[in-house]
């Protein structure tokens, strides 16, 4: 070591993913948003629900008013609205939510500035956030509706 410590290395914060699509985020970088912002958006579950990953529970849901792909569909909803944790959500992600995206970015530095500890205001589960109205409307929306209409125009 040298004699101002100029041989110490500082250590780097390792990359965390996209908590939606897997790319990789720099410390400090990215928005942080509450499980009630993401489940939130129409716009989030339009395109969820006709991801590759999803598009064959949704057609079976809307084209045979198949059960199993109604209860896979559940199960996605309730993926994404019972995470405790905030999400980390990149760039090319955000904007699919109707939030404050200058806060949510501020809630991400502090996210990466506390060691991953920080929870935004109305942090955790969706149900646990929300008066339970809201929620089943979201949760209706997601389940039954979401990418109908996408669906009709793919053919």
């Amino acid at each position: 070591m040298g004699l101002f410590g100029f041989g110490k290395k500082k250590k780097k914060k390792p990359a965390k993913s996209c908590d939606l699509e897997g790319s990789l985020l720099e410390f400090g970088e990215g928005y942080l948003l509450t499980s009630e912002q993401i489940i939130k958006s129409k716009r989030f579950w339009d395109n969820k629900m006709i991801e590759p990953e999803t598009l064959a529970y949704s057609k079976a849901h809307f084209q045979r008013n198949d059960e199993m792909g109604t209860k896979m569909r559940t199960m996605i909803f309730q993926k994404y609205s019972s995470k405790e944790q905030p999400w980390l959500v990149g760039d090319g992600q955000v904007n699919q939510f109707e939030v404050d995206k200058e806060e949510a970015r501020n809630f991400a530095r502090q996210w990466w500035d506390s060691d991953f500890q920080f929870t935004p205001p109305n942090g955790g589960s969706a149900q646990q956030t929300m008066e339970a109205s809201e929620f089943e409307e979201w949760k209706e929306y997601a389940v039954m509706k979401a990418g109908e209409e996408q669906l009709r125009k793919l053919g």
